[in-house]
């Protein structure tokens, strides 16, 4: 845990543990169904149970974590219509920021890191390593939302990029190559400043991989 300018302070330890614990979820270290016991977490961690209650209450209203009565937190079971949802809620706003970001693109605005993390997920596939492409994949479309511009989007959409992590983990049977063409032509038409053309090809990528991951998760979660 690194220090701040005034100590070790909990909210600090918060955001830390909330870090950790994301990342053991879309790892599948915490599988669906499994409980996340303050204590355990705590002595794991080396915090004491306040960051983490509140690392899992930030959890829960992300839609990572559930709490029972008795029972304490545990890892959400996700279902076919949490992965409808998240293509459906993508579509209205990624499109938006494709749009946005070519369009700020055009006038002039830096285009950030977003050539970078489209040759990282290029080398990622090129090189066989499917492990190592979700995280840049979902890397490269907050860069997207990055670069429109829209702060409030931005913070809207951070609990989107996870559970995009997560259920991508889950389904081992896209495409990685259409994946990566899809990339190249919607950064192409964002580095072009082609809003028109930015926003109908993140619409087309993002609809497009819908079946294949709905196929690929069909048999493991509830309706």
């Amino acid at each position: 845990m690194p220090e701040t300018p005034n100590g070790r302070d909990d909210e600090v330890r918060a955001e830390h543990v909330y870090q950790l614990v994301l990342e053991g979820i879309v790892a599948g270290k915490y599988g669906q169904g499994s409980r996340l016991r303050e204590r355990e977490l705590s002595e794991l961690y080396n915090v004491s149970r306040t960051p983490v209650r509140e690392a899992i209450q930030r959890l829960e209203q992300d839609g990572f974590v559930k709490t029972f009565p008795y029972r304490g937190a545990v890892v959400r079971r996700l279902t076919v219509t949490d992965v409808n949802e998240l293509f459906d809620v993508r579509l209205c706003l990624e499109t938006f920021a494709a749009r946005k970001a070519a369009t700020r693109v055009a006038a002039g605005q830096p285009t950030g890191r977003l050539q970078e993390l489209l040759e990282g997920t290029r080398d990622a596939i090129d090189g066989g390593r499917s492990d190592d492409v979700v995280r840049p994949s979902a890397e490269f479309h907050a860069e997207i939302v990055r670069l429109s511009g829209n702060r409030l989007l931005i913070e809207s959409v951070k609990p989107l990029f996870g559970r995009m992590q997560w259920i991508f983990g889950l389904a081992q049977n896209r495409s990685n190559e259409l994946q990566r063409d899809d990339h190249m032509e919607l950064c192409n038409a964002i580095l072009a400043g082609k809003p028109d053309l930015a926003c109908s090809l993140a619409h087309s990528h993002i609809e497009l991989r819908r079946e294949p991951v709905l196929a690929a998760l069909a048999q493991t979660l509830d309706p």
